[in-house]
């Protein structure tokens, strides 16, 4: 791995990164490059080192040191969008350009099966370019052009099932207002959809108590229920409430996301139903601890799963969510790339 940069004083207040970067491993004997297409890919240790990592280049970028180090240099990154983005697309072009890698968007209508089949674009893609950063709609679309192409490190950043960027730029934020995590609890109200499931993913990794509240029939999926344990450490366990207040009462964090997704809009007037009594208001956050936080992916529909109050009040720290999506995605990026 190629690397730039001059020499710093030994009063640099930061720890050179290279130090949290792991030594370029092999690639494995299967030649197949690392991959994040879900947080469960990562083990404890390797989330740990992503959210320390994350957190410094958070520092360094803070101090003017944008291109710290250039794990990338000479690579190319393709973007592969079948939806639209503002903070994934964004934070994602820059943390490629401040690692040393060139972005390349690929053209939503030859990207991901529009003209030729996935396999197709895939194999092609492996030919010219070191990763690709793939936000669509079923995850198995993710998952064939990985198979597909196994010398791409491949990023998911959001399937219908998924979404393990956000998940850890949550966790960096929960660490920075938090502190230590391990037995604090978070209450994600709402829909069970691809945030709420990345994020119970993440939260019980990280030793958190999840505690969920949602209507009849938009629940967290079967798969994802039964996989919490075997995931989580230490005090880290998943919670199914009856009712938001019970999910708040007492929570250091409180989550909520859209009512209706990307792809759900005939859905819309159905869901609002459903969810009526579920939107997070100031009085639902007087419920929970003393200096809770507010969480939202964004973008948000103030007046629906959320007041307008609540999420431009002090409690909010969405901003810090969306800023901190750049952090993790150079500290994925770095990583996958170190691991060879």
């Amino acid at each position: 791995m190629s690397r730039n940069g001059s020499a710093r004083s030994a009063s640099t207040r930061v720890q050179p990164l290279k130090a949290m970067r792991p030594a370029r491993a092999a690639r494995p004997a299967s030649g197949r490059a690392r991959s994040l297409l879900s947080v469960a890919d990562l083990s404890h240790e390797e989330l740990e080192r992503c959210l320390t990592l994350a957190a410094r280049m958070k520092q360094a970028r803070a101090e003017g040191r944008r291109r710290d180090e250039t794990p990338l240099s000479g690579r190319y990154v393709a973007l592969l969008f079948d939806k639209p983005s503002l903070r994934t697309r964004v934070t994602f072009e820059i943390a490629i350009r401040e690692l040393g890698g060139e972005p390349l968007v690929v053209p939503a209508d030859s990207a991901l099966g529009g003209r030729e089949p996935v396999a197709d674009v895939a194999r092609n893609l492996e030919r010219w370019v070191d990763a690709a950063v793939i936000r669509t709609f079923s995850h198995q679309v993710i998952e064939a052009f990985a198979d597909a192409a196994p010398r791409l490190h491949v990023v998911n950043a959001l399937t219908d099932e998924e979404h393990p960027c956000q998940a850890l730029a949550d966790l960096l934020t929960l660490r920075e207002v938090l502190g230590d995590l391990d037995g604090r609890v978070i209450a994600y109200v709402g829909d069970g959809n691809n945030v709420a499931t990345s994020l119970a993913q993440a939260c019980v990794m990280a030793g958190m108590q999840v505690r969920v509240a949602f209507p009849d029939g938009y629940g967290l999926p079967e798969r994802v229920r039964g996989q919490i344990s075997s995931l989580a450490r230490g005090a880290g366990r998943l919670e199914l409430c009856a009712s938001p207040a019970d999910a708040v009462r007492g929570a250091s964090a409180v989550y909520t996301d859209v009512w209706t997704s990307m792809g759900q809009e005939h859905e819309a007037a159905e869901r609002e139903r459903a969810f009526a009594g579920y939107q997070v208001t100031p009085e639902l956050m007087a419920l929970a601890a003393p200096g809770a936080v507010f969480m939202h992916c964004l973008p948000a529909h103030r007046g629906q799963e959320v007041a307008a109050d609540v999420i431009d009040g002090a409690c909010s720290v969405v901003l810090e969510q969306a800023e901190n999506r750049l952090h993790v995605q150079k500290a994925v990026l770095a990583l996958l790339f170190a691991a060879g």
